[in-house]
């Protein structure tokens, strides 16, 4: 019965589709699928329309003004969100372990590296003066310190980075 019923709509349903179609912005094929799934879901419900080909039309027209309210209210990206950056989710993960990596050396540092390397890593992206004001040291010492503090931190890395390397 379905079978038959699919068979006898298909060729009504292609041409409505084409003829409908492009006027609301949207691909036939995309509003046959919409409109087959309409019909399954009326089976499972009520059983086969008693006029298949003037529901089939209706189905149509309703898909068609979903489609266009759909277009209307509906705004694309510029560009798809995981396109922005270029980087997909492997390359994400990867950047993560990295920053926490990062992170965690810096937190083993001596002294007061770590709260300087934390005031230098900040999102804020804080000045000079604002580093040594919150550090409470001259801002004349922020570059000789920071120095020794990425020397060590070079240190602490180097083994990590290191046996991370592909060899060979």
């Amino acid at each position: 019965m379905t079978h038959d019923l699919v068979a006898a709509l298909s060729p009504l349903l292609t041409a409505e589709a084409s003829a409908e179609a492009y006027a609301s912005g949207t691909e036939p094929g995309d509003l046959e699928q919409a409109v087959w799934l309409r019909l399954l879901e009326r089976l499972d419900s009520d059983g086969p329309p008693l006029d298949p080909e003037a529901w089939l039309r209706k189905a149509v027209r309703a898909e068609v003004r979903r489609s266009r309210r759909t277009n209307r209210l509906e705004r694309p990206y510029d560009t798809e969100p995981a396109d922005d950056s270029g980087r997909g989710p492997e390359q994400l993960a990867l950047t993560a372990a990295r920053h926490r990596a990062l992170r965690d050396a810096v937190r083993r540092l001596p002294g007061r590296c770590p709260r300087l390397m934390e005031a230098l890593l900040s999102p804020k992206d804080l000045t000079y003066r604002e580093i040594a004001g919150e550090l409470g040291i001259s801002q004349g010492s922020l570059g000789p310190e920071r120095s020794r503090c990425l020397g060590c931190l070079r240190r602490l890395l180097a083994p990590e980075v290191a046996a991370r390397e592909v060899r060979g």
